[in-house]
């Protein structure tokens, strides 16, 4: 008697079952990677080559000794927001370029710019050009 099974087990390995799960993770990841926001400041920094092809609206220099200047009309540091808001009131799309000096404290150039992400408005750091 010959009790041979009918069924027999192939070797070969199908891949389409993997390809499938490699698929379903790649979409999900192409999907989820579009919603990471991330909270930081919309600023645009010049190239030190190059120059800046942005309408200037104001101008806020900082100096070493903590001095703040809006137009090379010294303000506080407590009045420049209300400053900034009056002179931007009727501006489109306003731009404020902060000229730090070098040597600045990085806490100075980020209340201006803390001051400007609040009321929306644009924010580009000025260098020197090479």
């Amino acid at each position: 008697m010959d009790f041979k099974g009918r069924n027999k087990v192939s070797p070969e390995f199908s891949m389409s079952s993997m390809t499938d799960i490699v698929f379903l993770l790649l979409i999900f990841f192409m999907l989820t990677s579009n919603n990471v926001v991330q909270d930081a400041f919309d600023l645009k920094l010049p190239k030190a080559t190059g120059k800046a092809e942005h309408k200037q609206n104001i101008s806020v220099s900082i100096t070493k000794d903590n001095r703040y200047f809006i137009d090379k009309k010294k303000v506080s540091l407590r009045s420049l927001a209300p400053n900034l808001r009056k002179e931007l009131a009727n501006v489109h799309k306003p731009t404020i370029i902060i000229r730090a000096e070098e040597g600045v404290k990085i806490e100075n150039v980020t209340r201006v710019m803390e001051i400007a992400y609040k009321n929306k408005w644009g924010a580009i750091l000025a260098v020197q050009p090479k």
